[in-house]
């Protein structure tokens, strides 16, 4: 990657190297070995050819103990998006959250490839931390009985040592995770790529690490007792003066094309390509000697009672709806649920009154719920799915497979005898079906990496020393 990744803006772990190392306690991951309510995983090759039978974690549309997710394929082909929520994550009481939005030829299996390693790479990172010092005695933080908040200790460097630790998980995971990619033999990153945003939720404890331009919101009650947002990320964008100043300095080339002059890009120092529309991204190998990178920002706060949950969404919801409207929308829901689904139908509306000239892009969307709990009446309205359940999109929609493409759309069920009232809701969804079916023939349906109008290409076109390469 040259020398833009090694930057003074972009060195955090080595800007600190001389800070000492402290036990586990102080990322509160001592919790892991204390309160382990089961072994998801040991190895991690073996964990992810096993994937799918880790109980609590779900990555289809649906819901969870304290989230839902959904995710829609938009108008320019196969859905690239693809996002994860995974409770117990190695521990009770920890929660981990992403969103990734994948762009170019093969983005749609970046995406989902990195949905499914990355958290892997950072549970591995924060095992090793605690194998590291797993005979260690020191009590360098305490932690209270509901494990919940870490308490700095009286100079106030306990917290400074936490998150060090933790930012230092994400860095290296999100290295490790691009660098597999960069060696991967069956899957060509050279102009496909993917954004990441991720979230660590253990107690109040909130650690975020991401790259790219998707976001993450909060709600939360000011003091009026009206729900406001607070943006928790910032889209990582060639319009920002530090990432253009890096992408220069790398010897990249950031402009807006003229039918466009709003986008940012980043191009080649000697071809109008690929034309970026973000700063960071894991894959997009091209562009990785020229100042794009997949450092990832960090962040870590404490929750309070007036946080009421948090919206993951790819740009496909940002580019349409405000992140005002995202809370209003999520607030009025129904039932939670429900929220993940209606939120993406609004932004689905949004883009056809905003951009009807336009195709939409994939949604893909993550709310949780931060105070653990799911509304109980929403059991008969969304079946929970889990990993280990065959699933199909309960919209009716086509269900990915693994190979990222689209399997026929099926409609399943536990019982053999209907009601009335199921009747009328199984023939809502078979006519959805069919109007899909019908919809999507009149389109080309094998996916180019530049085939269609949006309103905003991830990518322009690809560089002309790229053709696609066959794969071994």
């Amino acid at each position: 990657m040259g020398g833009c990744v090694s930057t003074s803006n972009h060195s955090t772990c080595s800007s600190r190297s001389n800070v000492e190392r402290v036990s586990p306690e102080c990322l509160g991951i001592s919790m892991f070995s204390r309160k382990r309510i089961r072994k998801t995983f040991s190895d991690p090759v073996t964990t992810l050819q096993h994937l799918t039978s880790i109980p609590n974690r779900i990555f289809k549309n649906g819901k969870s103990r304290t989230s839902c997710i959904f995710t829609q394929q938009g108008r320019k082909g196969i859905n690239q998006d693809a996002m994860v929520v995974w409770e117990d994550f190695m521990a009770e009481d920890v929660t981990f959250c992403g969103v990734f939005d994948g762009h170019g030829p093969h983005g749609h299996l970046v995406a989902r490839k990195v949905r499914d390693a990355l958290p892997l790479k950072l549970a591995s990172f924060l095992q090793s931390f605690d194998s590291k010092h797993n005979g260690s005695t020191a009590n360098c933080c305490s932690v209270n009985k509901k494990l919940d908040v870490v308490e700095p200790d009286k100079d106030g460097g306990m917290e400074d040592k936490v998150e060090y630790l933790w930012r230092e998980a994400f860095l290296k995971s999100y290295k490790a995770m691009d660098k597999e990619l960069r060696s991967h033999p069956n899957l060509d990153c050279f102009c496909s790529g993917s954004t990441a945003i991720t979230l660590v939720k253990q107690g109040s404890n909130l650690f975020m690490g991401y790259i790219g331009d998707s976001r993450a919101i909060m709600a939360s009650k000011d003091s009026n007792d009206s729900m406001v947002a607070v943006q928790l990320t910032v889209d990582l964008k060639p319009d920002l003066p530090k990432e253009a100043e890096r992408i220069k300095r790398c010897k990249g080339r950031v402009f807006a094309l003229q039918d466009e002059p709003e986008v940012q890009r980043v191009w080649l120092p000697f071809d109008d390509a690929p034309g970026l529309a973000m700063a960071r991204a894991f894959g997009d190998f091209c562009l990785k000697e020229y100042g794009v990178i997949s450092v990832p920002e960090f962040s870590h706060r404490i929750l309070t009672d007036r946080d009421k949950f948090i919206v993951l969404a790819s740009d496909g919801v940002w580019d349409v709806l405000s992140n005002e409207e995202v809370v209003e929308i999520v607030s009025s829901a129904p039932t939670r649920a429900s929220a993940a689904r209606i939120l993406v139908d609004s932004a689905a509306r949004e883009w056809k009154t905003k951009y009807p000239t336009s195709k939409m892009d994939d949604c893909a969307v993550v709310c949780l719920f931060l105070d653990g709990k799911m509304d109980s009446e929403s059991d008969n309205e969304d079946q929970c799915f889990s990993s280990a359940t065959l699933q199909s999109n309960h919209s009716g929609n086509a269900v990915e497979s693994d190979d990222g493409q689209n399997s026929e759309p099926s409609l399943q069920r536990n019982f053999t005898v209907r009601s009335a009232e199921e009747n009328d809701t199984y023939k809502r969804i078979v006519a959805e079906v069919e109007a899909n079916q019908e919809a999507m023939s009149t389109e080309e349906q094998n996916w180019l990496g530049l085939e269609g109008v949006t309103r905003v290409n991830s990518l322009v076109q690809l560089p002309r020393f790229s053709e696609e390469r066959p794969r071994p």
